[in-house]
């Protein structure tokens, strides 16, 4: 197996975390100057239930960047919105993650649902949102993994 070569240039950036687990389901992930996260299983699968579980994180992480995705995308479209509500579902199949090779050990489904708090009408978040799916990053990383997604994006008069 060969080494991994890292892609450099001006416009790529690099991201690092450390993280630690003492022989338990429970992991303390060290995001540097971002601070720290606690990752475990529900005491139901065997861990303390002392943070949510990686795969509920990777599900806030997809709300996380689709609201920065969308913040940048709106200041560079001159969108103005007050906030963004998400709610989010996702669905495995646990007998990929119990061994059985012929299930995908991910997520099948991910649903969102995003509440934009804007004057702005439906048709014109629409057109923003196609841009933000294109560049959101976790988005696209379940995409490419053949994960099933449905997203819906729904303006919310303010006030």
């Amino acid at each position: 197996m060969s080494a991994l070569v890292e892609p450099t240039g001006e416009f790529i950036r690099r991201r690092q975390v450390t993280a630690v687990t003492v022989a338990t389901m429970r992991t303390v992930v060290d995001y540097a100057e971002a601070g720290v996260q606690v990752l475990d299983e529900p005491t139901s699968a065997g861990g303390a239930g002392s943070g949510p579980t990686p795969l509920q994180s990777v599900i806030g992480a997809l709300c996380g960047c689709e609201a920065v995705t969308f913040r940048r995308t709106a200041t560079e479209f001159g969108f103005e919105y007050d906030r963004i509500e998400f709610e989010s579902a996702a669905t495995i199949d646990i007998r990929g993650r119990s061994g059985d090779r012929t299930v995908r050990p991910h997520f099948q489904t991910v649903r969102l649902h995003a509440r934009v708090v804007t004057d702005a009408g439906q048709d014109v978040l629409d057109r923003l949102v196609e841009e933000v799916e294109a560049r959101c990053p976790v988005l696209n990383l379940l995409k490419d993994a053949g994960v099933r997604l449905e997203m819906r994006w729904d303006a919310v008069p303010s006030g």
